[in-house]
């Protein structure tokens, strides 16, 4: 019989389909693993409501959870925005150490351009904060184009959503 834990590990192993550098669990669109027997019901809310890779995700999920010998029940949880909070620290560090700028944390208020051209965005690369707003549109609608004057390297910027 396959044990919450093993389904939590396994699902922890599945890298995002746009981002492979990290998971879905450390990205946290996974809300919550329930066994009941050899069903296994997994609720996971996508990081926004039209993501092109909700089927990919939930398909990974499912034959993750079949190859345990569990009976997959994958439920996309739509009452409860995802937001970038929800990435754990591990998943911070992974986006960090690869190139993206790991997003700011949310505050109260929805965020503004004006923010989003402040110079509080730290290089991945070299850690500084002497940081430009590129493009406001990255390739994916959670992330922008910025640029580090210090380096002089292009990156990644995860919006605050």
């Amino acid at each position: 019989m396959v044990t919450e834990a093993q389904v939590w590990d396994a699902l922890a192993e599945i890298p995002d389909p746009e981002i492979p550098v990290i998971s879905l669990v450390d990205l946290g669109v996974v809300r919550a693993v329930e066994v009941d027997e050899r069903r296994v019901r997994v609720d996971f809310t996508p990081t926004f409501l039209g993501c092109p890779a909700l089927e990919v995700m939930r398909d990974a999920m499912a034959e993750r959870i079949s190859s345990l010998g569990g009976e997959p029940e994958i439920n996309v949880v739509m009452d409860d925005s995802w937001s970038t909070d929800r990435i754990t620290p591990a998943g911070r560090e992974k986006l960090r150490a690869s190139g993206f700028a790991p997003p700011a944390p949310r505050e109260a208020a929805a965020p503004t351009l004006v923010q989003l051209q402040t110079n509080a965005f730290r290089c991945p690369y070299c850690g500084s904060n002497e940081t430009r707003l590129e493009n406001i549109f990255g390739p994916t609608p959670c992330r922008s184009l910025r640029y580090c004057t210090s380096c002089r390297q292009p990156f990644e910027q995860f919006k605050t959503i």
